[in-house]
């Protein structure tokens, strides 16, 4: 009888170990980037375009696999039509023109990729490099928190009509459509007068939308940009991009769970790039105060810089904050990890430290590792306060300096890499650690 309980008991101890998970930063028994990411998009070599896409699409489309196709300037879905991409499918960015894609208001993307198949935006340069076309504007009428309900995109997009780059409203039921297992690679058209296009950028887009497993991958401009409306992110990745990994503007309101951001500190952008920058406004004067205000509530997001002498990389300047929080905004994150940053996060120099806006700025049970610093007021060297408030025993938060050799499972791998926690790794402590 002895022998059978010690077995069973054996047994549950290993078969538990084998399917444990670690509960911080991006989390399940399996690796959910195998098989439809692609971390070296710079290796993959696609047929030359068979089909132009260019101006106005007004009726409903249906993208083939067997096809590939190219955007030819700036493409526009229009008049309520729907864009139908099949799993497999392939999308140039003319590199000439800079290509880019928008669904207007009242029209909606159907992009249903599959894990071993996905569907890939990227740029139609045989040498690909970030900027090299333009990016993926959707657009609803979801609520936005600007004066007046309607905005337009500001980007020097050229429609047939301004409804075309017009989002904005008071339905924040709206659907905008479906993108998953969708890859956008080498996006961020630079303009002189507007600065860079966004990856994917998602304005005024309703909680109908359907947003999972996409990858941003070397974009000069912000990878993820959300600007107002009520959206979630779930699986999303952010690999290299130039500036903003996730941008969150004019009162949105977002959920965003189980979600990568990887940054290098050799091509961001010197003039300010984070993982996360939550703002409600970009002038106050243009935002209305009655509407709601940007509200992120962030659960199980791996925040990553991987630097080959991070301690060298921040000693001349190269390594940013990970998060930057603005002024009337809530911002919630939770069992999440932020690694290898200078410090883990700024806050807004307007942002008044009192109960109020702690309240609404919360880190709990979250993994600072490797952070030269924690949280900070921008500008401001003397930090005791905040750090008195987050480290204490209530926020369950975590202090560690480890390399990401031993912190992740596998983030050295350039093809397949796994950013999960190494089970067992973390040492839970209160105490803050030693940061010179």
């Amino acid at each position: 009888m002895k022998k059978i309980t010690l077995t069973s008991l054996l047994f549950l101890l290993v078969f538990g170990n084998l399917f444990a998970q670690q509960e911080k930063g991006i989390t399940g028994y399996n690796n959910w980037l195998d098989s439809w990411t692609d971390f070296t998009p710079n290796r993959a070599n696609y047929d030359e375009p068979t089909q132009i896409l260019t101006g106005n699409i007004t009726e409903n489309i249906t993208l083939t696999k067997r096809n590939t196709y190219l955007l030819l300037g700036d493409v526009f879905v229009t008049d309520s039509t729907t864009l139908t991409i099949e799993a497999g499918t392939v999308v140039l960015g003319d590199y000439k023109t800079k290509g880019s894609l928008t669904i207007s208001n009242g029209s909606m993307i159907i992009a249903e990729g599959n894990p071993m198949d996905p569907i890939i935006f990227t740029s139609s340069n045989s040498d690909k490099k970030p900027g090299d076309w333009g990016g993926i504007f959707i657009l609803g009428d979801a609520p936005i928190n600007t004066i007046g309900k309607v905005a337009s995109l500001n980007y020097g997009l050229n429609p047939s009509s301004t409804e075309s780059i017009s989002f904005g409203g008071e339905n924040v039921n709206s659907n905008s459509g479906i993108m998953t297992y969708t890859r956008i690679e080498y996006a961020g058209k630079n303009t002189r007068n507007f600065g860079y296009f966004s990856g994917l950028t998602l304005a005024a887009v309703g909680q109908k939308t359907t947003i999972n497993n996409v990858m941003v991958s070397y974009c000069q401009g912000n990878s993820f940009d959300i600007q107002g409306g009520k959206v979630d992110l779930t699986k999303t990745v952010s690999y290299r991009s130039n500036k903003n990994d996730y941008n969150f503007n004019l009162g949105a309101q977002t959920n965003i769970s189980n979600a990568l951001a990887v940054r290098s500190p050799y091509v961001s952008s010197p003039d300010g790039s984070r993982c996360m920058s939550i703002n409600s406004y970009d002038i106050k004067e243009n935002a209305d105060s009655t509407k709601k205000q940007t509200f992120v509530n962030a659960e199980n997001l791996t925040l990553l810089n991987v630097s080959n002498d991070l301690k060298s990389d921040i000693k001349v300047g190269l390594v940013q904050e990970a998060i930057a929080v603005g002024p009337d905004t809530t911002f919630h994150i939770h069992k999440s990890v932020i690694s290898g940053f200078k410090p883990a996060v700024y806050f807004d120099d307007r942002i008044k430290i009192n109960n109020e806006n702690l309240n609404k700025i919360k880190f709990t049970q979250t993994y600072f590792n490797n952070c030269t610093g924690n949280i900070y007021i921008k500008g401001n060297t003397n930090n005791e306060d905040l750090e008195s408030w987050y480290g204490s025993r209530a926020f369950d938060n975590v202090y560690s300096k480890g390399p990401d050799s031993e912190t992740f499972i596998d983030s050295n791998n350039s093809r397949s890499p796994d950013f999960r926690l190494r089970i067992n790794k973390i040492i839970a402590s209160n105490d803050l650690l030693d940061e010179d």
